[in-house]
């Protein structure tokens, strides 16, 4: 494991942050900007004296209680899902819907990045609804070509999101 992060790390160098889910033990070895953990994981207090105050922490949460908790004991970003229903992780819960972001986002400073479920279909609604971004694993893993789907979802966030900030300030 140490070896394929050490070389995602070296593909990411200066294009794109690389933090490693769930491990911070493989964060370390391989000095990544960071990680991010699932409520059973290592407590974000802990994790947080280990990397240091200059790396990137998140939190998946799963709603308003948990969210506000991440960003009081210092996430970095919280990780708010499941979106919608996702297959890729079983144990992730029942969906909480794209509404469920705009209240959280009204509630916390820190970014929030929404999780499950996601597609082409339905990420114009997720960035809608307030999400700083997203993670969209199923659809772009298992696309005919990862590195098109991935430019596609690029554009539509930021089309989306000057569309959204414009009404927002217009």
């Amino acid at each position: 494991m140490i070896y394929e992060a050490s070389e995602i790390k070296r593909i990411c160098k200066n294009n794109a942050k690389f933090l490693v889910n769930d491990r911070v033990d493989i964060a370390l070895a391989v000095d990544a900007d960071g990680v991010h953990l699932g409520q059973n994981d290592m407590p974000i207090e802990i994790a947080r004296k280990l990397m240091g105050d200059d790396k990137i922490i998140g939190l998946t949460v799963h709603n308003v209680d948990e969210a506000i908790e991440a960003e009081n004991k210092g996430a970095d970003y919280i990780g708010l899902g499941p979106i919608f229903d996702t297959s890729t992780k079983k144990d992730a819960g029942g969906e909480i819907g794209p509404n469920k972001i705009r209240e959280i986002k009204n509630l916390i400073r820190i970014p929030v990045i929404a999780i499950g479920g996601i597609n082409m279909e339905n990420c114009e609604s997720v960035i809608r609804n307030g999400a700083d971004c997203l993670a969209a694993i199923s659809a772009v893993v298992y696309s005919d070509d990862v590195k098109s789907e991935t430019k596609k979802f690029i554009d539509t966030i930021r089309r989306i999101k000057i569309l959204r900030d414009h009404s927002i300030n217009g």
